[in-house]
């Protein structure tokens, strides 16, 4: 056995001889931790054997600590009052507050968690956030970030990955715009329109639909194009052509009637669908700021 076993194993008999100090006697300190005293006063010569020190004059009517025994009480005693500030920081702990650093994709960020972060601020006053929005894949543990968003249909191997959202790209355009260059009936229809794609790639210009077994490719062409869906999004409602957005970033103009769907029947398919995972190291002890935040996004965007 190790020294450091060794310590260990004196922990439990120092714990019972600071009950006996606080309460008297053996016969007190049992009933105090709900056993009975033959187990005290055994507990307590284990602890004497193992110092090989008598820690406790005993006689028929008294009970008092021995010179050697004040010495180890007193340790013990710190032992047991830095057991209980553990303890007390433990119970702290269990409560949700303090900062979370969360990271997420700009147009994810904005249009769909900031919206969510006021109810969920008020909920927890004791919770502090900061958002880190980039595009760019974030290392959580070299960057010391709590939770990240990945739009993936991959997510990294090593993190835990709850999926929140589909993010499906869609087609759309201004009420005015289909009025004037005609509704397309078939993906093919798309290289008589100007049609507002990102262009941050050679193809993505060549959109891809699909509807069951059937994949039509066509190649499109305008005279805007912007990798920032919150642009695409104010070109389409100015009429300037049929535009690829993902469904959180159109489905407001949608539901008003600003915009509407092209192709509505076609899936787009394009490198920038996939969904939106929750990123985060696998923790046995997850912190409750963090658990409250995973539970409630997944409750907002599950649903």
């Amino acid at each position: 056995m190790s020294i450091n076993d060794k310590l260990i194993n004196l922990l439990p008999g120092l714990a019972v001889m600071v009950k006996v100090i606080e309460t008297g006697s053996f016969s007190a300190a049992a009933r105090a931790l709900n056993c009975m005293p033959s187990a005290v006063s055994r507990q307590i010569s284990s602890l004497e054997a193992s110092l090989k020190l008598q820690l406790f004059v005993r006689t028929t009517r008294s009970l008092r600590l021995s010179e050697a025994g004040q010495t180890v009480a007193q340790y013990a005693q710190d032992m047991l009052a830095a057991a209980r500030l553990a303890s007390t920081v433990s119970a702290v702990n269990a409560q949700p507050q303090g900062l979370i650093r969360l990271s997420a994709p700009k147009a994810f960020a904005k249009q769909v968690i900031q919206p969510l972060l006021g109810d969920f601020l008020r909920l927890y006053p004791e919770i502090n956030l900061q958002m880190i929005v980039t595009d760019r894949p974030t290392d959580l543990l070299q960057e010391d970030i709590d939770l990240g968003i990945r739009i993936t249909d991959q997510p990294p191997l090593g993190l835990v990955a709850k999926p929140l959202q589909l993010i499906e790209q869609i087609l759309v355009a201004a009420p005015a715009y289909l009025s004037a260059r005609g509704i397309p009936h078939a993906p093919h229809d798309l290289s008589g329109h100007d049609c507002i794609y990102l262009g941050e790639h050679a193809n993505d210009n060549r959109w891809v639909l699909q509807q069951g077994a059937l994949s039509q490719s066509v190649v499109v062409q305008g005279r805007y194009i912007a990798n920032n869906t919150e642009m695409r999004l104010a070109a389409a409602l100015d009429a300037w052509g049929i535009a690829s957005l993902p469904v959180f970033t159109a489905q407001a103009a949608l539901a008003e009637g600003r915009l509407q769907r092209v192709l509505a029947d076609w899936e787009l398919l394009t490198a920038y669908r996939g969904s939106a995972y929750l990123l985060y190291p696998p923790n046995r002890y997850l912190a409750p700021k963090l658990r409250v935040l995973i539970d409630y996004l997944e409750a907002q965007l599950q649903h």
